[in-house]
C-alpha cells in the first residue's frame, strides 16, 4: 500500500492500541470481561431460544459449532515459545465463560 496519511494514522493506532495490550493487568481485565460475557451469553442464549421452542435445535447446534470452531483456534496455535494472541484468549475464554453457563442451567432446569 502507499505511505498516506490514513494509512500512517491507522498504524500509529494500531501501535499504540498494541503497546497498551501488552500491560498483564489489562490483558487479563480483557480476558477477565471476555469470559462474564461467555456467562452472559450462556443465560441468555437458551433463555431466548427457549420462549420459542422452535429455535432449541438450532440453537444448540449453533453452540455447539462456536465451542468446536474455537477450541480448534484456540489449541492449533500451540507452539512451543510463541505466545497466544490476546483475540484468541479472549475467544478462550468466551467458550469458557459460555460452557460454564450451560452447565449450570442445566443443573437449574434438573433441580
Amino acid at each position: 500500500m502507499q505511505n498516506t496519511r490514513l494509512n500512517n494514522l491507522v498504524d500509529s493506532i494500531a501501535s499504540q492500541a498494541g503497546g497498551w495490550f501488552r500491560n498483564p493487568w489489562r490483558r487479563l481485565s480483557l480476558i477477565t470481561i471476555a469470559l462474564l460475557s461467555g456467562v452472559f451469553l450462556g443465560t441468555a442464549i437458551p433463555t431466548t431460544a427457549g420462549q420459542a421452542a422452535d429455535w432449541d435445535i438450532v440453537g444448540a447446534a449453533l453452540l455447539v459449532i462456536f465451542t468446536e470452531l474455537s477450541s480448534r483456534i484456540f489449541y492449533r496455535t500451540n507452539r512451543q515459545g510463541v505466545s497466544r494472541s490476546l483475540l484468541i484468549e479472549m475467544l478462550n475464554a468466551l467458550k469458557i465463560g459460555l460452557t460454564y453457563s450451560l452447565f449450570i442451567e442445566a443443573f437449574k432446569l434438573g433441580s
